[in-house]
């Protein structure tokens, strides 16, 4: 009896002791939470009634008293722990967003391109209609040559109608027209020219000195095909014409004609002197004695050519028999008309339409840009009847490229 009542106590004692380590044991290591694990983004129920110090399991005491130290100057492992998924969503936020921005920048610029290539499309459709309705009769205008069919234009001056068989283009230059660029492009294209720095064709438009494109022998165009074709030329012209894809640039027809004479007559041009000027001052200068024989000595004595004289020269029957402005261009259905006054977008345009824009680019830089606000202070000298019969003989030009009628100059 005795033994079973010491063994009693003895299991009493033991199950206090046990008690007590247990005790012991969570109270140094700190207890477990009566709370289910949280969501980092939702926080504890502690975390609804007022701010915690620390993030993970309660503390001892002597381990707070430990660690609050030190909480001051840096956080705990657990609270970083706990800010990093956090800080990862917020990043995750941040480039979804930016992703998103993206797309619709994306978006917001094809659909700019579509709306432009849309604008585009409908512009150069207009353009077109505009020429076959007044080359067909439908406007009341009247130009020598309407009715003229391309069969019939001499071989001399289809000098403009440039080819290039590799690409299928032909281009018809119209003087003062960037014509200088886009015979760049065309030497580029038709790999006509030798770079003397790499032994090979050029490959940029805007490398090619332009001082050499105007020369007729790197150019294959309509006048040599009866040198290289001969009888065959003229079914050879049609079939081009009809297959390969015909363009142009124009501008305002005045303006045009103010920027010729500004670069033929303001600085020393040989050929134009000896072509044109000399013929405008002796027939309409009053020059005594026989001109100079240069341009140079021309320039030297203060004799060239003034604006009124050569509107003369246009408006002369004898000049219109000459032909030497013949618009042998207008007899021609373009694919594509371009305006010197929307060139860059009508360029960027035209070589995605020639699918060529993934080998060059147009050329960037200065461009001859006389200002349509200069044909009042240029016209200023020329009598109003004289500017009126110089509309007369470009209003073709005017109609078939919509350019609007200079009331300006006309009724001044």
């Amino acid at each position: 009896m005795g033994i079973w009542r010491g063994l009693r106590v003895a299991f009493v004692l033991g199950s206090l002791f046990m008690i007590l380590l247990i005790i012991v044991y969570w109270d140094d290591v700190g207890g477990f939470s009566l709370y289910p694990l949280q969501d980092p983004k939702h926080g504890s129920p502690d975390a609804q009634s007022g701010p915690r110090t620390t993030a993970g399991p309660s503390l001892s005491p002597s381990t707070a008293r430990a660690q609050a130290s030190s909480s001051v100057t840096a956080p705990t492992a657990a609270f970083t722990t706990k800010l990093t998924p956090e800080k990862k969503r917020g990043e995750e936020l941040r480039q979804e967003d930016k992703r998103e921005q993206e797309v619709e920048t994306r978006e917001e610029d094809e659909e700019r391109g579509r709306s432009r290539a849309s604008v585009d499309v409908g512009e150069q459709e207009a353009r077109k209609q505009r020429i076959m309705d007044v080359c067909s009769g439908q406007d009341a205008v009247e130009f020598p040559g309407r009715t003229r069919p391309f069969e019939q234009i001499p071989n001399r001056e289809l000098d403009h109608l440039i080819v290039d068989d590799t690409h299928q283009i032909i281009y018809c230059y119209v003087p003062k027209v960037a014509c200088t660029n886009w015979k760049r492009v065309m030497v580029v294209l038709s790999q006509s020219l030798i770079s003397p720095s790499s032994g090979k064709p050029y490959t940029d438009p805007e490398a090619v000195p332009p001082d050499l494109v105007h020369n007729s022998t790197l150019h294959l165009t309509f006048a040599k095909f009866w040198r290289h074709y001969g009888s065959l030329s003229r079914h050879l012209m049609a079939l081009k014409l009809q297959h390969y894809t015909k363009f142009l640039f124009v501008r305002d027809p005045f303006v045009r004609l103010i920027s010729a004479f500004r670069n033929k007559s303001g600085r020393p041009n040989q050929d134009f002197y000896k072509q044109f000027g000399s013929v405008m001052l002796r027939r309409y200068g009053n020059v005594s004695g026989s001109l100079p024989e240069t341009v140079a000595e021309a320039f030297a004595a203060g004799i060239k050519p003034t604006f009124q004289q050569f509107v003369t020269y246009l408006l002369d029957p004898d000049t219109e028999q000459e032909s030497v402005f013949n618009e042998h261009w207008r007899q021609v259905k373009y694919d594509f008309i371009g305006r010197l006054e929307t060139l860059e977008p009508d360029a960027d345009h035209l070589l995605k339409l020639l699918k060529v824009d993934h080998l060059l680019r147009f050329p960037s830089g200065a461009r001859n840009r006389t200002a349509t606000s200069w044909e009042r202070d240029w016209f200023a000298q020329i009598p109003v009847t004289m500017r009126r019969e110089l509309y007369k003989l470009y209003e073709p030009d005017f109609e078939l490229f919509g350019y609007p009628k200079p009331d300006s100059v006309l009724h001044q």
